[in-house]
């Protein structure tokens, strides 16, 4: 592992950041993800040695440097802000860090002008930062970080500000840098495009907390609690109360009269069963399927959202899936369309009351 965090918690006022472990390996694209408020920033902070924890030690391939100071740490951050200097130069921006280090005149040129090609902003040098695009500046800081060689380059919403086609277009340009340079990068957001398009794992954080880390696909459709299940946009957490059938569990949901779903799981007792909206299969009626859930329902709503409509169902519980705007059209969905929903045991994740 390159960088070690154990146990660590800070105090900022009324904020806590509450014993959080976490490990990043050396190449990595670690994202941390989670609501405002939840205490990315601080993370970031305390790594970089902004903060000095409380409690709890930061080491890097084994040393300790919970105590060192932060221009020793070899650790840049990239704010969302970008924190250009508004009277520097590009080229003078991108350079600062090296004439802080007192790096030859003649070497600082040359580290410029290469990072400024592997950025695309060679002809960017000699403008200033109050004539560039937000996705210019959010280069511009990148080569500034990137032109140091840290260790840990940790971003801080980088794209927070870009539009969606800008943003689309960083996310192509941040996997780019990654690959070419092997930088160890430790990113935070709220963008689940992000974490799928660029992260090797992800944390997730909720009120000062580590609630779980994995790799975007085990994060995504096996959420630990129901935290992180409503976190990243599971359509339906369904409440019920489980029991053993062979392999199977057998889900009796919390409903007006007795509704029973089957999930791949040992669990038993109380439950909440999570099931992505995009596995629910919308028909007018039932079809010989291998899945095991086949419920008869009655549409209540139909949400447009984007290139897709979210179907409300009323099976006894309210069930959503997620259809294309032609599967709607094809179907001839509408309010009160009677239907039925198909899913297979394999897409429910149960999880245990007690797990939150």
């Amino acid at each position: 592992m390159a960088l070690h965090v154990e146990s660590v918690s800070k105090r900022l006022g009324s904020f806590l950041l509450d014993n959080v472990s976490f490990d990043v390996r050396t190449g990595e694209y670690f994202m941390i993800l989670g609501p405002t408020g939840a205490g990315k920033t601080i993370v970031l902070e305390t790594i970089a040695g902004i903060h000095t924890p409380d409690a709890g030690t930061i080491s890097w391939d084994g040393e300790d440097i919970t105590y060192t100071e932060p221009r020793t740490r070899n650790i840049a951050v990239v704010y969302q802000d970008y924190m250009l200097f508004a009277h520097l130069t590009v080229a003078d921006n991108i350079g600062f860090g090296l004439r802080q280090r007192n790096v030859d005149r003649t070497a600082i040129g040359a580290a410029v002008e290469e990072m400024a090609g592997l950025l695309d902003i060679y002809h960017l040098l000699g403008r200033y930062p109050g004539t560039l695009s937000g996705g210019e500046q959010q280069r511009v800081a990148l080569a500034r970080a990137l032109i140091l060689k840290p260790r840990v380059l940790l971003l801080d919403e980088p794209m927070n500000a870009l539009d969606t086609a800008m943003r689309e277009r960083m996310r192509k340009e941040l996997y780019r840098i990654h690959r070419l340079t092997g930088t160890t990068v430790i990113q935070i957001t709220h963008h689940f495009e992000d974490v799928f398009a660029l992260a090797d794992r992800v944390a997730v954080m909720n009120n000062g907390t580590i609630v779980q880390v994995g790799e975007p696909s085990e994060v995504f459709w096996h959420p630990k609690d129901t935290f992180v299940a409503g976190f990243v946009g599971i359509g339906n957490l369904i409440k019920g109360t489980a029991r053993r059938a062979g392999s199977l569990a057998e889900i009796t949901v919390k409903a007006e009269g007795s509704v029973t779903i089957t999930a791949s799981s040992q669990a038993e007792g109380a439950v909440v069963a999570t099931l992505h909206a995009e596995d629910v299969i919308v028909s007018k009626a039932p079809f010989a399927s291998s899945a095991r859930n086949c419920l008869a329902g009655t549409v209540t709503e139909l949400v447009p959202a984007g290139s897709t409509i979210k179907v409300v169902i009323d099976a006894g519980f309210p069930l959503v899936a997620l259809l294309t705007r032609e599967s709607c059209h094809e179907l001839e969905l509408e309010q009160n369309s009677r239907v039925y929903a198909t899913f297979k045991a394999s897409a429910v994740h149960v999880i245990p009351v007690n797990s939150k």
